[in-house]
This record gives structure tokens, C-alpha cells and sequence, in this order.
């Protein structure tokens, strides 16, 4: 009789143990290579605004009083520091882009790495 339940039992454990599963997060979500190297303003950092922040923030009509069109203006925002308090939803910042999701973790380094190599109008 006490085979038998140890014998279940070792069924039981092989069934429970069989049925665990883990995912890898490096293989569900694998890494995409992010060019933070040599960053320009018209090549790299100009679409990221454009496609993502300029429905709102243009000249014509300037939401919050905010225009990021033209390199001036951004620049304007990476000297005080709200460009990048804002894209990385940064405490005391808006976060940005609002009712949005945040832009991807590639854009924000390359943004952050455009200010971080004097942001350049190039």
C-alpha cells in the first residue's frame, strides 16, 4: 500500500513538474539593435518629432504654447530640459507624447543621445 501512494505520487510530481514553462524574455522579445552613434537632427531626430509630436505641437496650432517645428524651436526644449524630461515621463515633467504611449525605448536613446552629442543642427 505505501509503494502504491509513492508510486502516485511520483506520477503526480512528474505531471506537475512537466507542465511548468518558462518564457525567455530574450526570445519573446528580442533585442533590436538601437544606432545611437552619430546622431543628426535631419536624419534621425527630425522624423522621430515629426511623426510623433508635431500633430500638436506646430506652429499653426501650438498646444500648451508648445511648437517643437524646426530646429530652433526643439532646441528651445533641450536646453531647458523639457524635451527630455517629458519623453522619459520624468517627475515634474508632462509626459509626452500625451494620450499616447510612450515612443519606444530606441527613439528615446536616440534622442537622448542626439542631446548628449551637443544637438547639433546637422
Amino acid at each position: 500500500m505505501k509503494s502504491h501512494y509513492l508510486w502516485i505520487t511520483g506520477i503526480v510530481m512528474i505531471l506537475f513538474l512537466s507542465k511548468c514553462y518558462y518564457d525567455n524574455e530574450e526570445d519573446l522579445y528580442p533585442v533590436v539593435d538601437c544606432n545611437t552613434t552619430n546622431m543628426s537632427y535631419a536624419n534621425d531626430v527630425n522624423p522621430i518629432i515629426t511623426n510623433n509630436c508635431l500633430s500638436c505641437h506646430n506652429a499653426q496650432f501650438p498646444q500648451g504654447g508648445v511648437v517643437l517645428e524646426g530646429y530652433s524651436n526643439l532646441h528651445n526644449y533641450v536646453i531647458n530640459g523639457r524635451l527630455k524630461g517629458s519623453i522619459q515621463h520624468d517627475s515634474g515633467f508632462s509626459p509626452m507624447p500625451q494620450g499616447a504611449a510612450k515612443l519606444s525605448s530606441c527613439f528615446i536613446q536616440q534622442i537622448n543621445a542626439w542631446i548628449d552629442q551637443g544637438a547639433q543642427n546637422n
